[in-house]
């Protein structure tokens, strides 16, 4: 089989001594799937009782798209004969006892810590379109990279593919290569259709036919191109709030983002001044353990009941019989700026962009958290119609359509801004605001 010159790049490092991460693609058509599928046929041929993992977001789509990769190139080598495939237990099974394991990467709330994965041991792992799954899906499958290792001499390898994606995949492969900050044990190749002469003229054309964001995503390999004019927030900076050591404290506050059991997550962060640290992060709780871990929050941060917003959508209004003076967030209530903006959650969504992209906020999290959040306010903090005077974010129902669940972190981050919107007080003969 010929390869394309990337192809070969990575081959290099998929069979070097020192690289473990291996992510291939940026753009459509560069045989981003093919060169994964590859090197698992040549590992479990050359390697017989190894176990090796082919993952996807979602196991359907793996199935519907690498998997046909895999049998294609299976019978152009006529290897059809030298493994089974079983549908069931989604395992192909090759004579000498090597394995190749499909499996769904999907981050699902109900299991966080990808508990699905067990106690899995593998020599090695392709995740195909890996910018669809989150960093920890990534990092927890290359933890399981240890069968057989000693056995064959080898050093746990990573190949991941993907087109361009302002994610995890961006800041820790592209943008460090970028800048040639990229750690050794890392390597990005960037392969472009142009890359590819076997694509049919027919289909770089309807590339070039497609919109200019995703022209310039999936032709060019334009991993900074970015053309909606919906978006409130730059990347760079969604990205930089994470490292903005340069903001000081000031007044503690807390926002919260209720949820009981059956619904949506329970967040709650504490802010010393404009830096927040995401405390509170349940997926199911009780109204009492609700109240009590506010209460101790506060406590300990020493955050006066009044200096506390929390969405006002039943729990809320059930939290203030306990925690008294606490602000109640009406999301569709009236701006305090009526003329510009369309409700209060718009006036704090616009006036969250603002702090964000001038570098005055500073978020403290998990690497999960951390993760999470940006693709929370990239995909979902935009602006609704363009055409009319006063400013308006996106629906709800809009925003969970785009993310797929709700966006809790940015709801929370959203709420603080609540006490920086509203109309400044002061108290007669004293100029600090109360």
């Amino acid at each position: 089989m010929e390869l394309l010159s990337k192809q070969e790049n990575a081959v290099f490092y998929l069979k070097d001594d020192s690289t473990t991460e291996i992510l291939y693609g940026g753009a459509a058509g560069g045989g981003k799937s093919a060169i994964g599928v590859l090197w698992l046929i040549e590992m479990c041929q050359t390697y017989p009782k190894t176990r090796w993992l082919m993952g996807r977001a979602k196991l359907k789509t793996l199935k519907e798209t690498t998997l046909n990769t895999f049998f294609e190139i299976a019978s152009k080598f006529n290897l059809n004969s030298q493994f089974t495939y079983n549908t069931v237990s989604s395992v192909i099974k090759w004579n000498n006892g090597s394995e190749i394991l499909l499996k769904d990467l999907y981050y699902y709330p109900s299991d966080p810590d990808f508990d699905e994965l067990g106690s899995l041991e593998i020599t090695g792992a392709f995740i195909d379109e890996c910018n669809q799954v989150v960093q920890k899906a990534w990092q927890l499958v290359k933890s399981r990279i240890r069968y057989k290792l000693k056995e064959y001499d080898l050093i746990p390898k990573m190949l991941g593919s993907c087109n361009p994606a302002q994610n995890w995949v961006y800041s820790t492969f592209y943008k460090p290569s970028k800048e040639n900050k990229l750690p050794d044990y890392r390597k990005f190749i960037q392969a472009l259709p142009t890359d590819n002469p076997h694509l049919p003229e027919s289909y770089l054309e309807s590339l070039l036919q497609m919109s200019q964001a995703s022209k310039e995503r999936l032709y060019f390999g334009n991993w900074d191109y970015d053309d909606d004019p919906t978006k409130l927030c730059d990347y760079d900076a969604i990205c930089d709030l994470f490292t903005n050591d340069h903001v000081k404290g000031g007044r503690k506050y807390i926002s919260s983002d209720l949820a009981m059991q059956g619904r949506d997550r329970f967040i709650t962060g504490s802010w010393d001044g404009l830096i927040c640290s995401v405390d509170i992060d349940l997926q199911k709780t009780t109204g009492k353990e609700i109240e009590t871990k506010l209460t101790e929050l506060k406590n300990n941060k020493g955050v006066p009941n009044s200096n506390i917003v929390a969405d006002s959508d039943g729990l809320g209004a059930y939290l203030e019989s306990y925690i008294q003076n606490i602000k109640s967030f009406h999301g569709g209530s009236s701006a305090f700026n009526k003329n510009d903006f369309d409700n209060i959650k718009s006036e704090c969504g616009f006036k969250l962009a603002e702090i964000i992209n001038n570098g005055l906020m500073k978020i403290i999290c998990t690497k999960e958290q951390e993760e999470l959040i940006k693709k929370e306010l990239n995909i979902c903090l935009k602006r609704d119609n363009l055409d009319v005077d006063k400013k308006k974010l996106i629906k709800k129902p809009k925003m969970k359509e785009l993310l797929g669940n709700s966006p809790d972190y940015l709801d929370m981050l959203l709420m603080r801004m609540w006490f920086e919107v509203r109309p400044v007080k002061r108290v007669k003969g004293f100029s600090k605001v109360y």
